[in-house]
């Protein structure tokens, strides 16, 4: 199962053209870009952040050049994308970690799949196939995980499973689609492609996968493409000493801080940096 192409075996046995899955997938790339780009215009994203860079440009305290742009632009990539490093919850950070590389692979091994059909017997590599399916599994571990586990905190914030809203379309669509993939995949395995089990199956995971990339102005979908961006703006704002218009943090164990704070011991302790559990000291317990 996990070594075979779906889509090939998917064009074989009910006589369907690679040409209209390939059609499919410039079709869904299609609908992404367009989708982002009204999303841009929109929710004026561009202007946003072209207006909030002019604004801190005016009280910038040095300039960055060129260079040091390019160190924190790979700073950005190296942390915020590659490694998602703001996530400070680790349980978030890895259940986003599975979901975005599980996407990933999942994304691109469907497009090398099925822009390589049709395949000729004995030809085709197992590598592609097996990394779709680690893909969807990944993308199945990380947005099961979320959705059960962080997104739906009872206890804490009373988030009921099937508490659904316009802003879960695109982890729903995407939980739908990688799972139904898996499952499509096991069916034709097990009973054929032309079995009435797979062939729902794979209905079922074209509609996800057509509401996940056509749905983007009313899903979060455009959320991975603006947050790099908005943390590269972020740090250049640190490099350049604008600080988003926030004033800076002192050191707050330093003797200047201490001469200049002289009440921070009575409301923070002697030791500021180490004030202790604070909030985590008990567990919620609010519903």
């Amino acid at each position: 199962m996990i070594a075979s192409n779906p889509f090939a075996i998917l064009s074989e046995s009910l006589s369907l053209d690679p040409g209209v899955m390939q059609a499919y997938v410039i079709l869904m790339v299609l609908l992404v870009i367009g989708g982002t780009l009204l999303d841009v215009v929109h929710k004026k994203s561009a202007k946003y952040f072209f207006e909030k860079g002019q604004s801190l440009k005016k009280i910038a305290k040095r300039e960055v050049g060129g260079g040091e742009k390019i160190g924190i632009a790979m700073s950005t990539v190296a942390n915020e994308v590659l490694t998602s490093s703001e996530f400070k919850n680790q349980d978030r950070r890895i259940s986003h970690l599975f979901t975005m590389y599980g996407f990933v692979f999942f994304v691109i091994t469907t497009a090398v799949m099925i822009f390589g059909l049709p395949v000729a017997e004995g030809e085709g590599s197992g590598l592609a196939p097996l990394l779709w399916h680690l893909g969807a599994l990944s993308i199945c571990i990380g947005g099961y995980w979320f959705w059960f586990k962080i997104r739906v905190d009872v206890r804490s914030e009373g988030n009921e499973w099937h508490n659904v809203h316009q802003s879960d379309i695109f982890i729903v669509s995407l939980l739908l689609m990688a799972t139904f993939a898996l499952i499509w995949s096991f069916l034709q395995a097990v009973g054929g492609a032309t079995s009435v089990l797979s062939i729902i199956a794979f209905v079922v995971f074209i509609v996800a996968a057509t509401t996940l990339f056509s749905t983007i102005l009313w899903s979060k979908f455009a959320h991975m493409f603006f947050k790099p961006a908005a943390a590269f703006q972020k740090k250049v704002a640190v490099a350049d000493g604008s600080r988003d218009k926030l004033p800076e943090i002192p050191d707050l164990s330093s003797a200047e801080c201490k001469e200049r704070y002289p009440d921070i011991p009575e409301y923070m302790g002697a030791n500021p940096p180490n004030m202790g559990l604070g909030i985590k000291r008990e567990a919620p317990a609010n519903y």
